[in-house]
């Protein structure tokens, strides 16, 4: 028997309507690259935005056919969100911060038919352009004379039909957007969003356990737009109504803070990297930066070290959330939240286990596996894990090399290597790339770096395996000292050894003064791998500085 509701279609225009309908004044805010900002209601942006559904579609662009954008956050770019899946066609935004080859490569594997340009990325386009063939180029321009060749998106709005656009509700099971993985293990793939997949990523980004996002609440999405769509947040906020503020080109810690001040901010969204900087800043001049409205900040894309939530807490008032997810999963997966039961438990416990990727949001299922089979959730065994839910990539977008990231009965292994807690709390112990297997004994180089950063002299650290001689592998640390600092790796190993096994502390250390990072902002492992791989070469056969004698190896 089936029930009898009504199938209203899960649909990006119906996540629109209700912004239109309900919040037509609130506001979305952008700093434009001249450091202006500009301020418009939902009400217009949403207007715009149907101009520009019309307009496309008056330059051929049909159903299904991809809309590539290469831009910073800021209003035209959420015009473009609404407008694009709403007429039927695709969402394809563009990492800005690829190599031109690897965006052509995307670009033509999508088979993007038109591409919106941001002007002060425009010099990034022509080193792309004479390696694709799109049909339509749009620059989103602050001034100045329109390129040759390419249609002005002020213009193309002006001229747009009259008629309203009437953002009617689209087949729940279509493709509304589409984003690459970064290719660190092969070439870059297409992971294919449905208009059901976002809406219900949209309905669980509003529970408690999740982001809570409300309508009285004032969003600086500061991961980019390019990134899994900023975490699916210019979503989530259209539709409850909160106010939208992007910080366009201007992502240093000083300008984020200003926009967090003077604009009111109370939730904000980033890499751990962009966090750093913002804490070293507020540390450098406390009371500089009003943050009482901030009421959490999430940070995602990478494990941010304990002593970074510590810091914002005890010394600015500021809550960091974690957030763990992947492209592939739209992109949250898990969220980490003090339950009831730590309420009791000793201050820096509650810091601990705010530092563990957290528990699975709803909607979420989990489970972790080794070579064994799957294992129990006893927070000791350690293997990879995988997820499944409504948001959860069942295949990738013509896939041009081997895919082994599914299993049998339609799970989706991460690559993330964790321990899951009776209570179904994950800890992410590394990526399976990434886990150091020194003398047969798995070492986690995201345990290590979160300790390497709680030293007060240390800005940002990576640790890697490197091979040895004698144990297959050994740790390698790569460090970034704060300013005017003068530690060295006597001090930094001597601080390891007081919390980890002697044969978990590095064996060596380089200083550097910035880290390699993927265009999403997470570090470059396999760049260290590569720069500091003969390092061990000359070691003795024989023993190592550090040997990991206790793992029975």
């Amino acid at each position: 028997m089936l029930g009898l509701m009504q199938e209203v279609p899960l649909s990006i225009p119906m996540l629109v309507r209700r912004a239109r309908d309900l919040f037509p004044d609130k506001h979305v805010v952008s700093r434009r690259p001249d450091r202006s900002i500009g301020r418009a209601p939902y009400g217009d942006v949403i207007a715009r935005s149907g101009r520009l559904a019309l307009a496309l579609r008056a330059l051929g662009v049909a159903e299904g056919d991809r809309v590539a954008t290469l831009a910073w956050n800021h209003q035209r770019h959420l015009e473009a969100y609404f407008a694009v899946p709403s007429m039927g066609a695709v969402l394809h935004t563009l990492n800005l911060r690829l190599h031109p080859t690897d965006l052509a490569y995307i670009i033509g594997h999508a088979e993007d038919q038109v591409i919106l340009v941001d002007q002060v990325l425009w010099p990034l386009w022509e080193k792309v352009a004479p390696l694709v063939r799109v049909k339509h180029v749009i620059i989103m321009s602050d001034g100045g004379e329109t390129p040759p060749g390419a249609i002005d998106y002020e213009a193309l709005l002006s001229g747009s039909a009259d008629d309203t656009f009437q953002f009617d509700d689209r087949d729940e099971r279509t493709a509304a957007a589409m984003c690459y993985t970064s290719g660190t293990t092969g070439r870059p793939k297409g992971v294919l969003y449905s208009h059901r997949a976002i809406v219900l990523h949209t309905f669980m980004s509003l529970a408690s356990d999740s982001a809570a996002i409300v309508e009285r609440d004032v969003m600086l999405p500061v991961v980019p737009m390019f990134h899994v769509n900023a975490w699916g947040f210019p979503y989530t906020t259209a539709f409850v109504g909160a106010t939208q503020v992007h910080p366009g080109p201007h992502l240093d810690p000083a300008s984020l803070l200003e926009l967090m001040s003077t604009e009111r901010v109370t939730m904000a969204a980033g890499v751990p990297t962009i966090w750093l900087g913002i804490l070293q800043a507020l540390d450098a001049a406390p009371g500089h930066w009003d943050l009482s409205a901030m009421r959490m900040t999430l940070v995602g894309g990478a494990a941010p070290p304990e002593s970074m939530i510590r810091g914002f807490k005890q010394r600015h008032g500021v809550v960091v959330q974690q957030g763990w997810g992947m492209t592939e999963m739209s992109p949250i997966g898990s969220v980490s939240r003090l339950q009831r039961k730590h309420d009791d438990i000793p201050e820096h416990e509650q810091y601990h286990q705010l530092a563990k990727a957290g528990y699975p949001v709803p909607g979420v299922e989990i489970r972790a596996r080794s070579e064994s089979g799957l294992l129990p959730w006893d927070g000791t065994s350690m293997g990879e894990l995988e997820v499944r839910g409504p948001w959860v990539v069942r295949e990738y977008y013509r896939p041009e090399d081997p895919i082994t990231q599914f299993t049998d009965d339609g799970w989706f292994r991460t690559g993330d290597i964790v321990t899951i807690a009776p209570d179904g709390c994950i800890t992410i112990t590394d990526r399976s790339k990434d886990v150091i297997k020194s003398g047969g004994e798995w070492v986690s180089s995201v345990a290590l770096e979160g300790a390497l950063m709680g030293h007060a002299e240390v800005f940002e650290a990576a640790v890697v395996g490197l091979p040895h001689p004698r144990w297959s592998e050994r740790p390698f640390a790569v460090v970034v000292r704060k300013p005017g600092a003068l530690v060295e790796a006597p001090a930094l190993k001597a601080w390891l050894a007081e919390r980890f096994a002697s044969w978990w502390v590095p064996d060596d250390f380089a200083f550097v003064d910035a880290l390699p990072k993927t265009g999403t902002g997470k570090v470059q492992k396999s760049q260290l791998r590569d720069t500091y791989r003969d390092r061990f070469a000359g070691a003795d056969e024989a023993g190592a500085a550090h040997p990991p004698a206790e793992a029975g190896a």
